[in-house]
């Protein structure tokens, strides 16, 4: 005879017990296992997402051999390591009007685009530090002939103001313009317009600045007491923009706010550790390329992120910010040229 505490009731219990927690943990496994194919089906989307947003442009192709050499660049002991030769990097920012958001920010429904804000991005060997170089987008250049897009090319330009190579010839063109007129090798291109620069502010939370003198300027719409703010998107690119209610109204005086919002952008940058928070990380990717054009060799999210992880290590403390030596023009006082030799020896300290 046996009673609950005996042997045959204790055993089936033990038995259905047993069962219960079998069917519990394949539960849980297929749950785990569900959750991890749907996590790696969002990992994909997310991973396609940020690829396809990126434009592109096969610069290399476009400008053949007929360009300053390349450095000679000693190969990385293994093909996992990262890069850390001297790189230039021609940095755009475009005024293009395209697409509704575009439009609003800048400010006016017209046609085409402009190099607004153009800087070469020099980082030394070892990735240690960088040196920014602003060029003003008035300066008076020889521009040289272009492929165009649609095909034929463009003619060569004496006294053309700088930014126009972008509006005749795209970023083919840029790069072109900037190779002869620093001959230094231009090993990547970057742009990024109106609406990708606002949405990569707003995504890192904003960013911090300190202004020198009131700003008031009608045509950025940003009005500013001189002192330290903290900028949405939309209030820090026009800051970036802003010219005519600072200093004398020239293209100098923006570059220097343009100047600031690179170090602050570092800072603010930093100062996050992205890795730690993934639904944040991934508004900053989506912001930088939903409006970022690269030349073919950064044109995947896997060697933007290999460019970045070269430079993690840079603060705003190591990144140099110049602009290229300018006069005023003797036959426009409203352009500038290249001072001479200061602007020869800029360019050659980043070849």
């Amino acid at each position: 005879m046996t009673g609950r505490d005996g042997n045959g009731d204790g055993k089936a219990d033990a038995g259905r017990a047993v069962g219960r927690r079998s069917r519990a943990l394949r539960i849980a496994g297929l749950a785990l296992a569900g959750a991890l194919v749907l996590g790696s089906g969002a990992a994909g989307w997310a991973y396609w997402h940020l690829n396809d947003n990126i434009t592109s442009v096969d610069i290399d192709n476009a400008l053949g051999d007929n360009r300053p050499p390349k450095p000679v660049v000693t190969p990385s002991p293994s093909a996992s390591a990262l890069p850390g030769e001297a790189l230039n990097i021609l940095v755009l920012g475009s005024d293009s009007r395209s697409g509704e958001e575009n439009q609003r920010l800048g400010g006016g429904d017209s046609s085409g685009a402009r190099s607004d804000t153009a800087m070469v991005v020099h980082l030394d060997a070892g990735r240690t530090s960088a040196t920014v170089v602003s060029i003003p987008r008035d300066t008076l250049v020889t521009r040289p002939s272009c492929p165009r897009p649609s095909g034929g090319s463009t003619a060569v330009a004496h006294n053309s103001m700088f930014n126009s190579a972008y509006a005749v010839g795209g970023p083919i063109c840029a790069v072109k313009t900037v190779e002869s007129m620093t001959d230094v090798r231009m090993d990547h291109y970057i742009e990024i317009d109106f609406s990708g620069f606002a949405k990569l502010v707003d995504a890192l939370g904003g960013v911090t600045v300190t202004t020198d003198e009131d700003i008031a300027d009608d045509d950025s719409h940003l009005r500013l007491k001189a002192g330290t703010h903290h900028l949405d998107g939309t209030q820090a690119l026009a800051l970036a923009r802003t010219r005519h209610g600072i200093g004398d109204g020239s293209d100098l005086g923006r570059i220097g706010l343009q100047q600031k919002l690179v170090k602050a952008l570092l800072d603010q940058i930093s100062a996050q550790d992205l890795l730690t928070d993934p639904a944040k990380l991934y508004r900053v990717a989506d912001a930088v390329t939903a409006g970022l054009t690269t030349d073919t060799g950064l044109d995947s999210l896997g060697e933007l992120t290999r460019l970045g992880q070269s430079v993690q290590g840079l603060s705003a403390s190591e990144v140099r910010t110049v602009t290229m030596p300018v006069v005023r023009a003797p036959s426009d006082p409203n352009r500038v040229v290249a001072e001479q030799p200061e602007a020869r020896k800029l360019w050659e300290s980043l070849r």
